[in-house]
């Protein structure tokens, strides 16, 4: 089996360094680079597994980064941010970040949390065909489509996660923070905006498509993907 690669992007070099002494030791293939644009060329040119991302970057800031990565890869990104306030958190979960670690940390933490994040997406990738059926609705986990009414509809990552979640388990209540954990994979806080944003979006591309299910709000509880015999 390859070692897996990791690009680190950070403009400091005594982070870069430290998390690619901790990496390596883990057995980790490991690229550095220091500045936003070089970040999405390597990306590019490299394919790693996995990213850590700082969001203060010369150039292209992390959020950009985070971005233009999303616009043709999926590979799990790792936030690595100096500021701990909510908002930042939230708009690296709506880019499509899947995780995130506050500095100053421990390196320690970010390998577990390396080790953590390829995890989960070795595991979804080696399991068989992931999807769902419903009336005039297919969600195809596997291949990460969405078709509507025969349609395909593009949809980014996290909310097609969300949809086929919630459709894999039906009329089963979920809270926010459950949807948090199960789907996004980590304890995000107690903040629960970014699951109100996904279903939001999600509801747009699915109201009204058909009456015999729906995505529905539970007021004070969460979310059920509602059916109906």
């Amino acid at each position: 089996m390859s070692l897996e690669k990791i690009l680190v992007v950070d403009d400091d070099p005594n982070i870069c360094e430290l998390l690619r002494l901790y990496l390596e030791k883990e057995g980790y293939t490991v690229e550095i680079v220091n500045d936003g644009m070089a970040a999405v060329e390597t990306f590019q040119s490299i394919q790693p597994d996995l990213v850590l991302l700082d969001i203060m970057l010369p150039k292209l800031d992390g959020w950009q980064v985070c971005r233009e990565i999303r616009r043709f890869s999926d590979k799990p990104i790792i936030m690595l941010t100096a500021k701990g306030e909510t908002f930042d958190k939230v708009l690296g979960l709506e880019l499509g970040a899947d995780d995130y670690v506050v500095k100053p940390f421990e390196a320690k933490e970010v390998v577990a949390r390396v080790k953590a994040v390829l995890r989960r997406t070795s595991n979804s990738n080696s399991e068989q065909i992931k999807e769902v059926r419903y009336d005039k609705l297919v969600i195809n986990l596997t291949n990460y489509e969405l078709r509507v009414d025969g349609k395909q509809i593009d949809t980014p990552p996290k909310e097609l996660e969300l949809i086929y979640h919630l459709a894999s388990n039906p009329n089963r209540v979920f809270t926010r923070d459950q949807l948090l954990d199960e789907v996004w994979g980590f304890d995000y806080y107690g903040d629960s905006r970014t699951v109100d944003v996904h279903v939001k979006r999600l509801r747009e591309k699915l109201e009204g498509v058909s009456d015999k299910w729906a995505l529905k709000t539970v007021w004070g509880v969460g979310y059920k993907f509602e059916t109906k015999d």
